[in-house]
């Protein structure tokens, strides 16, 4: 092959191959036009709940006893007999017997106290009777002194005023003797002073125990008090709340008590009894006390709250018990308009953004109580506001977003 032959099939190739190219783009479909990206911001949205009456107060605390005391023998002795119902764990009423205490010896002291006392009787009566005839006798000398032109005054004791004063006073004393040794007889039988749950006990038949000497530990079961620790902030909420006086029986302040028993929550009422009158050193806060009445009557099971679906609902619920750890809802104040936002919703400087008609406005808002992943607050909100709780950082009053609701949780 020539070198011009060479040539024109080359070019023929490189000919071929561009008219090839041309075709096959020329063939080539028309690219998807998509629209750029929108500038304007994505957000999401919750409703602002509007709230009526009172705002509630969170706060959680440990049961303990409306009254503890040690159970204690008051006279010296040997146990002999113990209530089966005293011992740990067991319920005692008012004034049943918990045990006894040997009373053989007092038995005897206050015989001995009453023979003595009717001994002191009888020579009272003597002293009084000689008291008597010697007043007699000396008004008689007197009247024959005042006819022969003397008198003379006689002395207390010829007239026994101080034999009788002597034997009245060894009968008041014999008396308070007898009333002592009554009184020990008496406290040779311990009982309880006032219903309650036994926490412990150390004492059996057999047993010497001493006066004074705590064997049991008793704590009221009428009622139990939660410590609630409140901030300054929440315990303002609490209406009243400086009026208050400790036994007094104002409810007006009512506290819901919940605790959890099983993947259950149980609920009692209650109420505010008092407050502390100085802030805990430590954590600042200021300890509220709440009584719950009955506390070993069944709780209310909460609605919603259920975890096993099998459970009974109209099974009885269990006691309050002591030492157990209990979230409290207290009734607070009732301002005009309140709030009830998610705790996203409130930004920096406690303000709330709000989507209105697809812009930004900033309300600010007053801040009254937290409480888990809600915020209770008041401020220029509307019922239904959409408040940003995602999705925006950074925003100004009046920027054009887009928004979502969020879900509820």
């Amino acid at each position: 092959m020539s070198r011009l032959t060479g040539f024109l099939v080359a070019s023929a190739i490189l000919v071929g191959a561009t008219g090839l190219s041309v075709f096959m783009v020329s063939q080539r479909p028309e690219p998807e036009r998509v629209p750029p990206p929108s500038q304007i911001p994505f957000v999401i949205t919750a409703p602002a709940q509007a709230g009526e009456g009172a705002i509630p107060v969170f706060g959680a605390g440990t049961v303990r006893p409306r009254a503890e005391i040690d159970i204690a023998a008051e006279v010296s002795g040997k146990v002999v007999w113990v209530d089966p119902a005293f011992q740990s764990g067991g319920r005692v009423r008012e004034g049943q017997v918990l045990f006894r205490i040997d009373d053989v010896d007092y038995r005897s002291a206050v015989e001995k106290a009453r023979a003595n006392v009717a001994l002191q009787r009888v020579e009272a009566l003597k002293a009084r009777e000689e008291a008597q005839v010697a007043r007699k006798q000396y008004e008689q000398f007197k009247q024959r002194q005042a006819e022969s032109g003397g008198a003379s005054e006689a002395s207390p004791l010829a007239l026994w005023q101080p034999q009788l004063e002597a034997a009245e006073a060894a009968l008041a004393r014999d008396g308070a003797t007898l009333a002592e040794t009554e009184l020990n007889l008496a406290r040779t039988s311990v009982k309880a002073p006032f219903s309650g749950v036994v926490r412990s006990e150390s004492v059996d038949v057999g047993q010497f125990v001493a006066a004074g000497r705590g064997v049991a530990r008793l704590y009221a079961s009428d009622a139990v008090e939660v410590v609630v620790p409140l901030s300054d902030r929440e315990a303002a909420l609490v209406p009243g709340l400086w009026d208050l006086r400790a036994g007094d029986g104002n409810r007006e302040v009512a506290v819901l008590v919940v605790a959890d028993y099983g993947g259950q929550r149980y609920g009692w009422d209650g109420y505010v009894d008092r407050v502390e009158g100085a802030l805990d050193e430590q954590t600042r806060t200021l300890d509220l006390i709440v009584r719950v009445p009955a506390p070993y009557g069944s709780g209310a099971p909460k609605a919603g709250d259920r975890e096993d679906g099998d459970a009974d609902p109209g099974a009885g619920g269990p006691p309050l018990l002591v030492g157990k750890f209990v979230d409290v809802e207290l009734e607070g104040i009732a301002p005009d308009a309140w709030f009830r936002i998610r705790r996203p919703a409130l930004r920096p400087d406690n303000e709330v953004w709000v989507v209105r008609d697809d812009r930004v406005t900033i309300v600010p808002v007053t801040v009254l109580q937290r409480a888990d992943d809600e915020v209770y607050v008041t401020g220029a909100l509307e019922p239904g506001d959409a408040a940003v709780v995602g999705g925006l950082q950074v925003g100004t009053d009046g920027m054009e977003v887009r928004t979502a609701s969020a879900q509820p949780e």
